[in-house]
């Protein structure tokens, strides 16, 4: 690890950059439920910064949410909120969302688990995550990138109201078309805006052929990496490790 500073909105608590520096970073994309690709990831020295989406689809939502719980607490690891993990904070919050497969076997799951406070640790861990992270020249957000992120902070909850910056933080840029396959069209637009120097490292769209992890340059220079290779979903959870912060 450089000395240069580790430029983070929110600021991140001194032993986690302390951490970082000595052991380095492991990026990981979408979990989406998947439990046991989960605990592969995080098998390691370094510290997590999850990209969002923790829950939904795969067989052991609380499961992956209790272990994230855990790498919190030990100041082992964090996540930035994706979209389903917002949906899953409103409705532990009580309010009244469309019917959403996924989404009711993630809340049953939680139900079932054997720990009683799960739904009220998971709503204060989804509330409390930031809608994105800046460490020097890396960005890490969920969906998509917007300008104000490289010199705005996040709000303090995401799953509260809207705004510009969090609905591309949460869901990338979309046009107003529904693709065949029932999912929103998004375009990679926002690429073309991230400055020359700046790496932003995002989950959200499954963008990948050959299993790994898909990288994009824009026309300023900046690139975008894109993590989402299917875990929960058929297909598998993929990680980056960084050394130079």
């Amino acid at each position: 690890m450089n000395d240069r500073p580790i430029f983070s909105e929110p600021r991140l608590d001194p032993s986690v950059v302390a951490r970082i520096r000595e052991q380095g970073l492991r990026v990981v994309g979408d979990v989406h439920g998947d439990l046991n690709a989960f605990r592969h990831a995080i098998a390691t020295q370094r510290f997590i910064i999850q990209l969002g989406d923790l829950v939904d689809h795969g067989p052991n939502s609380a499961g992956v949410l209790e272990t994230m719980l855990d790498l919190i607490e030990a100041k082992r690891g964090m996540f930035v909120l994706g979209n389903h993990d917002r949906k899953l904070g409103r409705a532990l919050e009580g309010r009244r969302l469309r019917r959403d497969l996924p989404l009711e076997a993630t809340l049953q799951q939680i139900h079932d688990s054997p720990i009683d406070d799960l739904a009220q640790r998971a709503h204060k861990m989804i509330s409390e995550a930031p809608a994105w992270l800046r460490l020097g020249d890396n960005l890490f957000v969920h969906g998509g990138f917007h300008t104000a992120m490289l010199s705005s902070p996040p709000p303090e909850t995401g799953i509260a109201d809207m705004s510009a910056p969090l609905s591309r933080a949460l869901f990338g840029e979309t046009t107003s078309r529904i693709q065949p396959d029932g999912y929103p069209e998004r375009r990679l637009n926002w690429i073309n805006r991230i400055p020359a120097g700046i790496t932003v490292y995002v989950g959200h769209d499954r963008r990948s052929n050959d299993g790994r992890p898909w990288h994009k340059t824009g026309r300023l220079g900046g690139k975008a990496i894109f993590m989402d290779l299917g875990a929960g979903k058929g297909g598998h959870l993929a990680w980056i490790d960084l050394n130079d912060i």
